[in-house]
Parts: C-alpha cells; sequence; structure tokens
C-alpha cells in the first residue's frame, strides 16, 4: 500500500468512526494504533508513544488548567454580572446600547479567562433575556452573543493560542501580543455591524428610557468601581506577561490568585464553589488531553509512514503562489471545522500545516492568528458549531437550534471579513512584535 493510499483510508476511517459518536479522543487513539501495527508491526509502538510523552510533557500545558481555574471561579462569581450592569450606565440610551454593551463585556471576559464556552452560557444567561425583554431582535441578541462569546479563542489569554504556540513551538507571549489587534477589530466589527442595524432600524435595538433603564449602578462613579476589579485583574495576567515580569504560566497562576482574592473580598468564595471549580477544570483539562493524546498518537504514526512528505510534496508541488496554498489550507480548516472541534483540528492539522507554511517562508506567528479567527468560525459554524449547544442549554424554551444557527451567519461574515484582511495585510498581527 503507498501512502497516498493510507492518506485515504486513514481520513476516511476518522470520518466513519466519527459517525458513531465515539469521543475524537478514542478515535484518533484506535487509528493510530491500527496504522501502527499495520504498517510497522509492535516495533514502531514505542515511537509512537514517544510522541505522546513529547505532548503531555510539555511545559507550557501547565498555563492550560490555571487559565481554565480562573473561568470557572469567574462563572460562579458576581463579578461577570456586575461588569455588565455597569456597561448599561455607559451604553445610555443609544439604539443597539444593550447589544453594543454584551459584546464589549465579552471582550472583557475573554482577556479574563481565555475560555470561549463559560462565556457563551455567561451572556446566555445575563445578557440574552434582558435584550429579549427589553424588545431586541431575536437573532440579532442570539448572533451577539455567541459572535462575543467566540472573542475567547482570540482575545489573550486564549487557550487556542496557547495550544497552538505548543504545536508550533513559537513565543505565547509573541503569539498574545499578535492577537489583541485582531481581536480589537474583530470586537469593533461587530460592534459596527449592530450600531448601523440599529440606526437604521431603531426597532432592532430599541433605545434605554427611563422606564427601562433598570441599572443597580445609579451613577458613572459606581459603574467604575465595577469596572476596576476584572481590570485589575486583566492587567495582573496580562500586564505580568506583556511587561517581562512572569512568563505565560506564571501570569496563569497569578490570575487565579486574582480571581480567588476578588470572590473572597467580595464575599462570594465557598468551599462548595472551590469544588466545583476544580471538577469542571478536571473535566475541561481531561478532554484536552486525551484529544491531544490521540491526536500525538496520530500524527506520529502518520509522520514515520512519511506522510509528511506526501502532503508536503503535494501541497508544494502545486503551481499556485504561496498565498493560494495558505487559502487552501484556510479552507480546509473550514471544513473541518463543520465537524470537528478546535483541539481537534489544531492536533490533527497543525503538525502538518506547520512545516509547509515555515518553508514557504511565512511567519507562524501570523498563521496563528489566521487559525485563532479560523477557530472562530469554527465554533459558530453548523450543524456542530459549539457555540448553539452552549446557548441552547441556558436559552428560553422557544429558541431553537435553527433559529441560532440562523442568527450566527452575519457574523460568522463578519469574521470571515476579518480574516480576509490578516491574510491582506499580515501586519495588523505582527506589528507589535
Amino acid at each position: 500500500m503507498d501512502i497516498s493510499t493510507a492518506t485515504i483510508l486513514m481520513v476516511g476511517a476518522i470520518f466513519a468512526l466519527l459517525v458513531t459518536g465515539l469521543p475524537l479522543a478514542f478515535i484518533t487513539g484506535l487509528v493510530a494504533m491500527a496504522f501502527t501495527f499495520g504498517w510497522f508491526g509492535e516495533a514502531a509502538l514505542p515511537l509512537v508513544t514517544s510522541r505522546v510523552y513529547g505532548f503531555i510533557t510539555e511545559y507550557s500545558l501547565v498555563a492550560v488548567p490555571m487559565f481554565v481555574l480562573m473561568a470557572s471561579l469567574l462563572d460562579r462569581s458576581g463579578i461577570a454580572k456586575d461588569l455588565f450592569n455597569a456597561m448599561r450606565v455607559f451604553a445610555g440610551r443609544l439604539p443597539g446600547g444593550v447589544a453594543v454593551q454584551t459584546i464589549v463585556v465579552a471582550f472583557f471576559l475573554a482577556a479574563l479567562s481565555g475560555i470561549i464556552g463559560g462565556e457563551i452560557v455567561l451572556l446566555g444567561i445575563l445578557a440574552l433575556p434582558q435584550m429579549l425583554r427589553l424588545g431586541y431582535d431575536k437573532r440579532l441578541s442570539i448572533g451577539v452573543v455567541c459572535a462575543g462569546g467566540a472573542l475567547g479563542t482570540m482575545m489573550p489569554p486564549s487557550i487556542v493560542l496557547i495550544i497552538y504556540g505548543l504545536i508550533a513551538s513559537v513565543s505565547i507571549a509573541d503569539l498574545f501580543a499578535a492577537a489583541v489587534t485582531p481581536a480589537v477589530i474583530l470586537m469593533g466589527s461587530y460592534i459596527a455591524y449592530v450600531l448601523v442595524r440599529c440606526l437604521k432600524n431603531p426597532s432592532l435595538g430599541p433605545p434605554l428610557d427611563k422606564n427601562t433603564q433598570d441599572n443597580p449602578f445609579a451613577t458613572k462613579l459606581d459603574a467604575v468601581k465595577a469596572i476596576v476589579l476584572p481590570g485589575l485583574i486583566a492587567f495582573l495576567v496580562l500586564g505580568t506577561i506583556y511587561g517581562g515580569i512572569a512568563s505565560v504560566t506564571e501570569a496563569a497562576a497569578m490570575g487565579v490568585f486574582g480571581v480567588l482574592l476578588a470572590t473572597i473580598v467580595r464575599g462570594e468564595f465557598t468551599p462548595g464553589m472551590l469544588h466545583h471549580s476544580l471538577g469542571q477544570t478536571m473535566n475541561t483539562c481531561g478532554m484536552i488531553i486525551w484529544i491531544g493524546i490521540g491526536a500525538a498518537a496520530l500524527v506520529g504514526v502518520y509522520n514515520l509512514m512519511g506522510g509528511n512528505r506526501f502532503v508536503s510534496s503535494l501541497i508544494l508541488g502545486l503551481d499556485v503562489a504561496p498565498i493560494v496554498i495558505i487559502l487552501v489550507m484556510m479552507a480546509i480548516m473550514l471544513v473541518l471545522g463543520l465537524f470537528l472541534d478546535w483541539i481537534g483540528i489544531a492536533m490533527l492539522a497543525l503538525p502538518i500545516f506547520l512545516p509547509i507554511i515555515i518553508q514557504l517562508g511565512f511567519d507562524p506567528i501570523w498563521f496563528g492568528i489566521l487559525f485563532a479567527v479560523n477557530m472562530q468560525v469554527s465554533f459558530l459554524s453548523p450543524p456542530f458549531g459549539p457555540a448553539a449547544f452552549y446557548l441552547k442549554s441556558v436559552a428560553p424554551p422557544d429558541i431553537s437550534l435553527k433559529d441560532i444557527y440562523l442568527s450566527v451567519l452575519p457574523f460568522m461574515a463578519i469574521q470571515l471579513c476579518v480574516l480576509a484582511a490578516l491574510l491582506k495585510w499580515p501586519q495588523l498581527a505582527i506589528w507589535p512584535l
């Protein structure tokens, strides 16, 4: 059997097993073992396991449970709720103001945690019912919550960027620095879209009047006080990284300490809260590690079979401009995003694509930002976009999955436009480096 036939069989086996509903970690592990024994025999097993060992002993992985724990503690505290209420003072009576405030709060939450699922649930509980009560268009409200929650894939401290940095062996601090401008562009694009639509048709996002302005923060000074605490936590994490004071892993631990201290100061800390947060952290990190183990084994055996050389020669042999190859990679990951979650795509596609990127002379930091934006699209895209299922779990019963999928389409178009802009002007990402 030649490598081209083996590649087709391997991809076919993965998608066939996905239909069965097995977890991706088990699928990749099973396929990896089948091809290891079928192609090499048991003698190759130590080579594959050594690749797995290299993945799970990466020091950068220590930052992942810290950031997940920080996000979990934030989910159970009142910090996000106070932040949301405080932003209503500044949104004022602007048409679409509550939707704009939701996007800004989502940006702040992304800068605090880097976890996307928790943001969707939080915004679905805090913002969506309020927008619907105020007469906001249902689809606009849903789209804002889902797209705002997806900012966690881009805004540091993004778990997506940490895993990318681990796979690409590039500086995570540089990735964080490069991601800020594209994240701000995305947030600004969402806000511009909401404002344009609501100014043209105020019925989509009715401005608040004195009867509907039931904000517990009566003055801007009170609202500023509510913003200070999350701002300090974000500065504790990102400021120490950008200032060269702490590594990403050390900053993650400082972030956990900051959130714990904040919950104690606010009188919200309980042993039960810590227990549930630690349990959620274990579940999330266990999923990431197991998918990583399966994918590392699969990519390891595929490279031993000569798959990396096969794919590299196949792509580099195309008589097209290098940027077209980047476009092909983006298209492949967009298609994978219809069926796989981001961690599976990262573990399976990046080890094959990154050597080609480097050989073509492109900056892997820039490609990492493209990957993060691409994963934002996959987070929203039907039929398996995680955002829809996160929101559905807390949305009112009359909101269906179809409503959610239709609502996110304009925001997916915005994400694709930002992706195109980053392809056209790489300096939008890499200028701080």
